[in-house]
């Protein structure tokens, strides 16, 4: 790596922090929205009602059949037409949001469809009202088979940010191409955006990874997360004897 690269690097770097944080508010902001998107239509798309269905169904169809970029350009060239005008940042969360919310209603549709049915019909036993039996029970068995899903789509998310440089927020590939002209070095600067863009991935990643078990752990499905950062494994329980000593527990009372 030459000096004039490294200098030219070093000019950059103080712009990078500002390109960082626009693209990982982008990515929580509009992951967060997602979220609520995802398990407000999620759940709409199981309702008896037809028209409630529908509606979503609709939703769900028309964001995800549609391009992202299309939609992007739509809330910021063509609402402000009709005299609606958002600022650049807020366009971009809610472009992203309502997209990538979409294709996580499927996921939070499917999994709740996932949940075994034995788990259903012991609700229904227990007299549970439909809200108890969603929340208390079904969505908390739900929720942890949806985050390895969630994490894809967060991911995917955060590289979808890139588009956002189209309407003028400095974000990190806005950063990358600049870095790019005053380098003249396009391996250079899209090795560096590489690189960058991985570290940032990998994180979320992690931190995805660290709510899944806090997830399943909850459910009693596995470690703590205290347990699981210990790097320490839990002798495996042998369900004979743990029976044994629950009867042998009730008869001594």
């Amino acid at each position: 790596m030459s000096a004039d690269l490294l200098n030219a690097l070093q000019d950059a770097l103080p712009t990078l922090g500002q390109a960082v944080l626009v693209t990982v508010w982008l990515t929580v902001a509009g992951a967060l929205l997602a979220v609520v998107v995802a398990i407000l239509l999620g759940l709409m798309a199981r309702l008896e009602n037809i028209v409630l269905r529908g509606i979503a169904r609709a939703v769900i169809e028309f964001f995800r059949g549609t391009s992202l970029v299309v939609q992007l350009f739509w809330l910021f060239f063509v609402l402000p037409i009709f005299g609606v005008e958002w600022p650049p940042m807020l366009v971009g969360i809610l472009a992203l949001g309502l997209n990538f919310g979409a294709y996580g209603a499927e996921v939070v549709r499917g999994s709740i469809n996932a949940v075994p049915s034995g788990q259903w019909e012991a609700t229904t036993a227990l007299s549970m009202s439909s809200a108890q039996r969603l929340w208390r029970v079904i969505f908390p068995q739900a929720w942890a088979l949806m985050i390895p899903s969630l994490t894809n789509l967060l991911i995917q998310l955060l590289k979808a940010t890139a588009i956002v440089s189209f309407i003028t927020l400095a974000d990190l590939t806005h950063w990358i191409d600049k870095l790019r002209v005053g380098t003249g070095n396009t391996f250079f600067a899209y090795g560096v955006g590489l690189v960058l863009y991985f570290v940032i991935a990998y994180a979320l990643t992690l931190l995805m990874n660290a709510l899944e078990v806090h997830a399943k752990h909850k459910i009693g499905r596995g470690q703590s997360l205290r347990e699981a950062l210990s790097f320490r494994t839990r002798p495996p329980v042998d369900p004979v004897a743990a029976t044994t000593a629950d009867l042998e527990r009730e008869g001594t009372r």
